[in-house]
Order: C-alpha cells, then sequence, then structure tokens
C-alpha cells in the first residue's frame, strides 16, 4: 500500500518537474534565438578632440517579445563623455544613459580614471529590432611627450550586448553565453542578471589625439616669464613717465 503511494507521489513529482523545465525551456527560446543571432557593429564619426561613436544593434529574429536590451560600453581615462550634453540630447533620441560615477570634465588624462556606460533602449513602446546609439566622445588632454611624438592613441574595446527577458529564469540553458549582473533600468534602482551575447569579436576603435612637446616646456616658461617681465618694465615705466601713478 505505501509502496503503491510513494510510487505515485514520484511519478507527479518528476512529471511536475519536466513540465516546469518545458515550460522554462519555451520562456527562453525566443532569448536563445537573439542571442545566436543578433549582431553589433562600431563606427567613429568626426575627427580632433570631439567625435561620435555610432554603435548599430541588430536583432533578429523578429519576434522580440518582453526581450530587453542593454548596451555596456567600458570607457578609458583618456577621454569622456559630458552629462549636460547627454541632458540636452535625451529629448531628441529614443535610448537613455546612465554613467557608473560623476565625470569630471576639466581633468587631464593621467589624473583620472576610466568610466563605464549603460544604455538603454527607451521604455515606450516595444524593444526596436534596430537600434542606432550615437554617443558624443570627448578627448581629454593629455600629458606633454618627452621622446618626440605628437599624438597619442586612446583604445576603445567595443560595447558588450545584454539581453534579458522577465519570463526566462534558468540560465543554465543558455550557454556559451555568460550572465553578468547589471542595473535593470536607467534609474539604476536595483540589478538583475542579464545574458551577454558573444558576438563576434570587434577590434578595438582608435582614436587619435595631439600632444604637446616635453623638450620645448623650459624654453616656453623661461620664454613667457621673460616676456611677461619686459611687458612689466615697459608699462612701469610708461605709467611713471606721464604720473598715471
Amino acid at each position: 500500500m505505501y509502496f503503491i503511494l510513494f510510487s505515485v507521489l514520484g511519478c507527479l513529482s518528476t512529471c511536475h518537474g519536466f513540465g516546469e523545465r518545458d515550460e522554462n525551456q519555451d520562456h527562453c527560446a525566443p532569448l536563445k534565438q537573439l542571442l545566436e543571432s543578433s549582431s553589433v557593429s562600431v563606427e567613429l564619426s568626426k575627427k580632433g578632440f570631439h567625435r561620435e561613436a555610432i554603435t548599430t544593434v541588430e536583432l533578429r529574429p523578429d519576434v522580440l517579445g518582453a526581450v530587453r536590451v542593454l548596451l555596456v560600453h567600458r570607457w578609458p581615462r583618456g577621454v569622456y563623455i559630458d552629462p549636460y550634453q547627454l541632458a540636452s540630447l535625451s529629448d531628441q533620441s529614443d535610448w537613455r544613459i546612465l554613467l557608473d560615477s560623476a565625470i569630471d570634465l576639466e581633468l587631464p588624462a593621467h589624473k583620472t580614471s576610466g568610466f563605464v556606460t549603460y544604455v538603454y533602449p527607451s521604455p515606450v513602446g516595444p524593444t526596436p529590432r534596430m537600434l542606432k546609439v550615437t554617443i558624443p566622445v570627448h578627448g581629454r588632454y593629455h600629458e606633454p611627450s618627452f621622446d618626440g611624438k605628437t599624438f597619442t592613441s586612446v583604445d576603445i574595446g567595443a560595447p558588450e550586448l545584454l539581453l534579458r527577458t522577465e519570463e526566462c529564469t534558468q540560465y543554465n540553458s543558455l550557454g556559451p553565453h555568460s550572465i553578468m549582473e547589471a542595473p535593470c533600468t536607467v534609474s539604476n534602482s536595483s540589478t538583475c542578471l542579464w545574458v551577454k551575447v558573444q558576438h563576434q569579436q570587434l577590434g578595438p576603435m582608435r582614436f587619435q589625439f595631439p600632444v604637446g612637446d616635453g623638450s620645448l616646456v623650459t624654453p616656453v616658461c623661461g620664454g613667457t616669464l621673460l616676456a611677461t617681465m619686459i611687458c612689466c618694465v615697459a608699462l612701469s615705466k610708461y605709467m611713471w613717465k606721464h604720473r598715471l601713478i
């Protein structure tokens, strides 16, 4: 009697487990398709200290459902993003950007550190199949070079594309894609688990910025000091001659 009862309970438990697993796999199927077929491309525009990094995300197939998208840019200390400029552009774009730290616009490159930006599509409406993000990037001033170089290079890695959905909760079926923790929304009120798309390895973007000649520091400073002293003496003689003091 007890043997039959335990056998029935065990069978029901096993069937329930298989049912839950199959249901979760059904919920994760659209996300898995997106992870395997979505793509990211990056290009640079403009020249000089003020550039634009244009990132294009193409999500395939077209069945997106409730999939959420997040782009993570990891910027080196040689560049910065102006948060005031981002605020002025937010009303004209269909994306929002979250900065992981405060940015000092005046510091030179050697006195600051890198930072991370989280780019979210607009929460209004469904997730678009193609997302194009243009981020204004500005170069910082660098220390002068003492080895004759007139330019310095700043390499910026490709952004990371992260996806998630509320329905898919068992991420172990999405390998070999790695799992990351990041803010759920641009409000940064909580963190969620995201799945990183293992897209084709993109080479780093390279910025070239002009730098000063360090060997000229002493003569330039000396010449500036000498010119200042000559001007002060000449101005003092003029004022004394014309009794302006």
